[in-house]
């Protein structure tokens, strides 16, 4: 039946960790994380790494094996995980996938999207007019120039805004043309997603922001306060502690505001997942044994 990708998808907080390396013991394999958040080796409370003790069950790939001072993409990351997968698969006739960054899984899966370069001078009035006028302005721009991209994009976040708008500009096309269509993959894979109630999840989510902040999480935070203008830092879980250490808002409003946006981006996974792919969607609690049987009545 050939070799197989297993990826383990769902919202943050649902168990996913748990759940992958139960998985991968019992099939006797590796792990590769997706997990855009956990490449950095300076980012270990906010970002939820896998304990040392789940690290070492289990050998996993492409977590804390990046500074947050190196330039790394999804490009780069998609080429070094096919070239690992390819490795792999010379001992193991399946392996496990696991994170919450889904464009990094769909690159693996479908590819990179072939999108075209724009002039840095594009971007640069497009930054100017984001500091002058507001994200505001972006959000009309995308409207207009690319409705469709608009309804699916994140409209808070002001650089995928402009990544998008400076094609659009570039181009004179919409930035979605660019976009591609997902038809033939590059493994065979299943995806598993995890659900669960929703009241439950928010209150699992809750619970792991008042666990990272007993772990240390404001003392992580504060030492990269000083690189807090980086890209890799523009995270829940930092953000909104900078704003704390700025003297923009109190302790409890920055622990206030990371448990809701981690709720939001929980609610925009869900979506995200529901509106891409097939998925076996499965239960967290799920017995390793139960899964696995599920899992060989479609590998075989």
């Amino acid at each position: 039946m050939g070799n197989y990708l297993i990826s383990i998808s769902g919202p943050t907080a649902i168990g996913k960790t748990t759940l992958s390396i139960n998985l991968a013991k019992e099939l006797n394999t590796e792990i590769i994380s997706f997990d855009s958040r956990q490449f950095y080796k300076e980012m270990s409370i906010g970002t939820a790494v896998p304990s040392k003790l789940e690290l070492d069950k289990v050998k996993h790939h492409f977590v804390q094996h990046k500074s947050i001072h190196d330039r790394y993409n999804i490009s780069t990351f998609s080429s070094d995980a096919k070239k690992k997968i390819k490795e792999l698969f010379i001992k193991n006739k399946n392996i496990i996938l696991v994170g919450g960054s889904y464009m990094y899984l769909k690159s693996i899966i479908y590819g990179i999207d072939d999108i075209p370069k724009a002039p840095a001078k594009i971007r640069d009035e497009l930054n100017i007019n984001y500091n002058i006028i507001g994200i505001e302005y972006l959000q009309n721009q995308l409207k207009l120039l690319d409705p469709e991209y608009y309804k699916k994009v994140d409209l808070r976040n002001h650089r995928r805004l402009i990544r998008a708008l400076e094609v659009c500009l570039h181009t004179k096309k919409p930035f979605s043309s660019f976009l591609k269509r997902p038809n033939k993959k590059n493994y065979n894979h299943i995806s598993i997603s995890l659900k669960m109630e929703r009241e439950k999840l928010y209150k699992r989510i809750n619970n792991r922001v008042d666990a990272m902040l007993k772990n240390g999480l404001i003392e992580e935070v504060k030492t990269l306060y000083g690189h807090r203008e980086l890209n890799t830092l523009n995270t829940i879980g930092y953000k909104e502690l900078f704003k704390y250490f700025g003297g923009f808002c109190t302790k409890d409003n920055a622990i206030d505001e990371i448990k809701k946006n981690t709720r939001r981006f929980a609610k925009k996974q869900i979506t995200w997942l529901s509106n891409n792919d097939n998925h076996y969607w499965i239960d967290p609690e799920i017995s390793t044994n139960k899964l696995k049987n599920k899992l060989n009545q479609v590998i075989g």
